[in-house]
């Protein structure tokens, strides 16, 4: 099951919650206080981020990428 992160529209609460693929378009309910109103957020970590970037660039070297 894959991890999300949400925050609630309610009170501001981030909180990280793991899924199950056929549930990942329903709303969780906030654990702090228990509204639906969640909205997913964009993790930093699983878009790729800096870590894609400066792996491409290492590998572009005119060695091949072998030191």
């Amino acid at each position: 099951m894959p991890m999300y992160e949400y925050e609630c529209q309610s009170c501001g609460q981030h909180f990280d919650k793991m899924v199950r693929f056929s549930e990942q378009d329903l709303k969780p309910e906030c654990p702090v206080c228990g509204s639906t109103e969640t909205r997913k957020q964009i993790s930093l970590f699983t878009s790729g981020g800096a870590y894609s970037t400066a792996s491409q660039s290492s590998c572009s070297s005119s060695s091949g990428g072998f030191r």
